[in-house]
């Protein structure tokens, strides 16, 4: 089994950068598998920790959020075998819980975006996860006319001949005066008939699915009908896509509308009047499922009155209004043979226990992550421990508990490293952090390569020709040591040349990349350094800001001292935090970093930030809201001022463009009042954005 990652509180911008590049890759051809080809090859709940591991990444590092990051896909590309066909109105996926603390926490949240009282009852449609395949039907004057999968969520394929096969959906609504009405629900087996079907196929040396989900995804994408028509699939209902007009006020209303126009809806589906009641019937429904006839894994909970279902709108590939409480993973109980320490990218120290191998959930486990020196202290784990184990929200399992009672006096208890275990160098804990890292730098192997990498990426310098196995053997040969190694690579031509794998013209083409780049935008060089929580968004916020790498730098080095003009003005720029300004200041007042950077920017040419161009009065503009607005929560209106452009800053400044005040309005409104700052009430922002 691999070494397990570090925790996401550990890792750097490259780490980040280098994982989610990794798990976009993996979590596509994942989805490729399940949706488009009904052949998963690792378990839904190996597939949920790696959409967990990438959400969790992308919450700490927003700014590295990929264009093809899995948050921002749903499904697959639809098949070539049958039509594609567009969606009208996106079939989204949903985002997932846990556990009840964070169907607690989206609960506050919808009520937060709202702007609606934490203790204001806020009532659920809850009905059971069918794991099936998601259809969506047209219907135009109430008859049937397409038949369309998820695919990518955008465009899904044509099933509509094999769609009418199945006796749960009518051809014609009843009761219907919407002129188009698209409804939504999944396509499933029970477990019954899907152990008759492989029983079957058995007989017959036929195909063998692994579990009712791919037996019915399997079954309903027959090229021809007539097979399909002989598979027991069934359907139930439980959205709409494109409606001519709106079917009810509230969702469960929504779901008896259904069962009058002839759809059969899951029968435990219920409302609940707020979410402590939405968790007794999970809690229910969990207690019961495995007497269902079909396979669930999870309840889902909608919002129920469509206004704010409305409101709420979605965020990237899901709805804000809904999401999945899926079921706990298996959890077991296993021994601690031994704890080594992984040395990360950029010199997080993270402990990794070595477990006696043990099989969980159908996939055997022989490591798992102990997180950092806090977690072993806290939970007192020790080597020769038997622990209780699970494979849930992480990629890799974790250990949740010691069994004390077990122990024999055998145990050892593990002191944790003050020098990295790659090049000797001090390991210390910043004050106020939970990680110990390496203080090694680029001298310290385990991280100098990672750095290499990170600054020929794409988004970094961009360098063709030079993937991590060609840099791996140049740094393994001493010629690679640091980002101002890639210019004077022109000095290794003939050598180059006559190394295994590379040859005259890949060398010739590898040179001419390194020079197309010797002149690079500010915020792809301060993006390549690989400054901890640095991402692009923020590079190009700095790049704006200072207009120079000198000026970053200077600016950087003088904001060591907390209560200088430099920190005031590094902390005011939109994003930026303590905990950013921190790292950049210990960047750029590290002597082997200044060193690094000065030998590079000989060899380069550095061109500024263009200014921003949009159409949006206030694209570009900074605005700090403050005080209760009452019309539209905080979100609500940070999201509608950044979607026309502009920078939502947490405090007031010289800089700052609109102050927006609400009720109880205190010291920004006074701050923004001193510095001749425009301020508007919500009434006047309102009236501002209204036509924008």
């Amino acid at each position: 089994m691999p070494t397990p990652p570090p925790p996401v509180d550990a890792l750097t911008e490259m780490e980040a950068s280098a994982e989610l590049k990794q798990l976009a890759a993996a979590i596509r051809a994942h989805n490729q598998h399940y949706h488009s080809q009904d052949a998963p090859v690792i378990s839904d709940a190996e597939f949920d920790a790696m959409m967990r591991r990438n959400e969790a990444i992308e919450a700490a590092f927003p700014h590295l959020i990929r264009d093809d990051s899995p948050s921002k896909q749903v499904g697959a590309p639809a098949a070539t075998h049958f039509a594609k066909h567009q969606h009208s109105v996106p079939m989204l996926s949903l985002s997932n819980a846990f556990n009840d603390e964070e169907m607690c926490e989206f609960d506050l949240r919808v009520k937060r975006f709202l702007n609606l009282p934490e203790a204001a009852p806020l009532a659920y449609s809850v009905e059971p996860k069918i794991d099936g395949l998601s259809i969506s039907l047209r219907y135009e004057e109430q008859k049937l006319v397409a038949g369309i999968t998820r695919g990518d969520g955008v465009e899904g394929e044509d099933v509509t001949a094999n769609i009418r096969t199945i006796s749960d959906i009518p051809h014609q609504l009843k009761n219907c005066t919407l002129e188009v009405a698209e409804i939504r629900g999944e396509v499933f087996m029970t477990r019954t008939d899907f152990q008759n079907l492989n029983a079957e196929a058995r007989a017959k040396n036929g195909k063998v699915f692994a579990n009712p989900r791919n037996a019915a995804a399997g079954s309903l994408r027959q090229k021809d009908a007539t097979i399909t028509a002989t598979r027991p699939l069934h359907f139930f209902a439980y959205a709409t896509g494109e409606m001519s007009a709106p079917p009810s006020d509230s969702h469960y209303e929504f779901l008896q509308q259904l069962k009058a126009w002839g759809f059969v809806i899951n029968p435990h589906s219920r409302l609940a009047d707020d979410i402590e009641t939405a968790l007794q019937h999970y809690k229910k429904i969990a207690d019961t499922r495995h007497e269902l006839a079909y396979d669930i894994d999870g309840v889902v909970y909608k919002v129920n009155r469509l206004d704010y279902q409305n409101r709420l709108g979605q965020v990237s590939r899901a709805p804000r209004w809904a999401i999945a409480h899926k079921f706990p993973a298996e959890k077991t109980e296993t021994r601690i043979l031994d704890i080594d320490i992984q040395v990360g990218r950029t010199g997080a120290l993270t402990p990794v226990a070595r477990l006696e191998a043990i099989s969980v959930g159908g996939v055997v486990v022989s490591n798992a992550t102990l997180h950092n020196e806090d977690y072993i202290t806290e939970k007192d784990i020790r080597i020769g421990d038997l622990v209780l184990i699970q494979r849930a929200g992480d990629v890799i399992p974790q250990v949740l508990s010691v069994n004390v009672k077990a122990r024999d006096g055998n145990e050892r208890q593990f002191t944790y490293p003050t020098t990295c275990p790659s090049c000797g160098a001090d390991a210390v804990r910043p004050e106020g952090e939970a990680i110990r890292r390496c203080v090694g730098q680029l001298a310290c192997p385990a991280q100098s390569l990672e750095r290499l990498y990170h600054f020929v990426s794409r988004d970094a310098f961009d360098i063709e020709g030079l993937g991590e196995k060609s840099i791996a053997e140049l740094h393994d040969d001493k010629i690679l040591n640091e980002p101002a190694d890639m210019f004077r690579l022109v000095a290794h031509k003939t050598a180059l040349k006559i190394r295994d794998g590379w040859g005259e013209l890949s060398v010739e083409n590898l040179l001419t990349a390194i020079e197309e780049r010797r002149r690079i935008p500010l915020e792809r060089l301060i993006y390549a350094l690989g400054i901890r929580q640095i991402g692009q968004a923020t590079s190009l916020l700095l790049a704006r800001h200072y207009g120079t790498i000198e000026r970053l730098a200077e600016s950087a080095r003088h904001a060591q001292d907390e209560s200088s003009a430099a920190w005031d003005d590094l902390i005011n720029i939109d994003q930026i935090g303590a905990s950013m300004a921190r790292d950049l200041s210990r960047f750029f007042t590290d002597p082997h970093n200044q060193d690094a950077l000065n030998r590079l920017c000989q060899h380069i040419t550095i061109i500024p930030p263009k200014p921003i161009a949009s159409d949006s009065p206030i694209a570009g503009k900074t605005i700090v809201f403050t005080g209760s607005l009452t019309q539209m929560s905080r979100a609500e209106a940070k999201a509608k001022a950044e979607s026309l452009g502009a920078k939502v800053a947490g405090s007031v400044s010289a800089k700052t463009d609109y102050v927006v005040i609400g009720a109880d309005a205190g010291s920004k409104a006074r701050k923004a009042a001193e510095l001749g700052l425009e301020v508007l009430d919500e009434e006047a922002w309102l009236a501002f954005i209204k036509d924008l």
